[in-house]
């Protein structure tokens, strides 16, 4: 008995010395225990002032790709839109505002990680913590994040950078679940001219949305190219405020043999707070060489949401 009560107790003290050593893995933030914004706290005014040095010719461009009711979508994602004439239909004339006013108004169904998005930093963790140590079971409602949502997120302004991974494999798009690595962005980068400085915004163009959505949905939506898993520790390398590309998922999916599936989102956004932006509209920038530019976005401020659908705009 006595013997009995020994191992059990040994079970339960080795169990806390596990369970402890696994809680102390987790690395609070450089911004502090509190903090829920991450990468954004990168954003300063004087980084924003060189950013806006960065508009010389007057030009703009929506980094947001149009939203189609029905595109394809992540499963089990979807887009529906409704038009509605809430006081009348247009057959019958309301005097509800004292003079025969005709209305639309609109109702959405849709989710909101659909299309040219922003995944906030609850979006994505490994084994129920995410960013910052923060345990999902404690702060993830089905109302909405009382941790870690995009409401929080200040205004994203700041240098942007294009890697035309697209133009250093010479090809009109990169291929179905094509993976580059670490070397090859960085080669991309010297080939073109491109830094990354801390706070930047930097995208990727791999011609994918641009060759592949209209042309071939299906296939758009089933496979992506994009960085491998050891690519996002690169990226992550150079403190960026976030990575992003025109594919909706970032990394290539299936992703490369010994890589994990959307891992790179769990190394950008829960090891490293940057944020990520995907389906963004790139093909005008790698036509006409842009690239740096003016980054800015400001989203939707819903309470409690994990990602919203965006139009960012890059200036020059």
């Amino acid at each position: 008995m006595l013997c009995r009560q020994i191992v059990m107790a040994l079970a339960l003290a080795m169990t806390y010395c596990v369970s402890g050593a696994m809680a102390s893995d987790c690395q609070p933030s450089e911004w502090g225990v509190d903090d829920q914004i991450g990468a954004a706290n990168r954003i300063t005014a004087e980084r924003t002032v060189a950013a806006a040095q960065l508009v010389k010719q007057g030009a703009s461009h929506p980094l947001g790709i149009v939203i189609t009711p029905g595109m394809p979508a992540y499963p089990p994602r979807f887009t529906q839109l409704q038009v509605l004439q809430p006081e009348h239909p247009y057959s019958e004339a309301s005097n509800a505002h004292g003079w025969e006013a005709s209305v639309n108004d609109d109702l959405v169904q849709m989710w909101l990680g659909t299309g040219p998005q922003l995944d906030g930093l609850g979006h994505l963790g490994e084994a129920g913590e995410f960013y910052n140590c923060n345990q999902g079971k404690a702060f993830s409602k089905t109302t909405g994040l009382t941790k870690l949502d995009i409401s929080q997120i200040p205004p994203m302004v700041a240098r942007g950078v294009l890697i035309d991974m697209a133009k250093h494999f010479d090809v009109e798009h990169l291929e179905a679940g094509q993976p580059f690595s670490r070397s090859e962005v960085a080669a991309a980068m010297k080939e073109q001219g491109i830094t990354i400085g801390e706070g930047d915004v930097v995208l990727f163009h791999t011609g994918w949305t641009d060759a592949m959505l209209a042309a071939e949905p299906a296939t758009w939506g089933a496979t992506i190219p994009g960085i491998d898993n050891d690519a996002a520790r690169f990226l992550a390398s150079f403190k960026p405020l976030a990575v992003g590309a025109d594919t909706w998922g970032l990394g290539a999916v299936p992703p490369k043999p010994g890589d994990k599936v959307f891992y790179d989102h769990a190394i950008l956004l829960k090891e490293n707070g940057i944020y990520i932006l995907e389906t963004m509209n790139t093909g005008r920038l790698a036509s006409e060489g842009v690239a740096e530019f003016m980054f800015v976005l400001g989203q939707a401020r819903l309470k409690g949401a994990v990602q919203m659908i965006i139009n960012p705009v890059a200036m020059w």
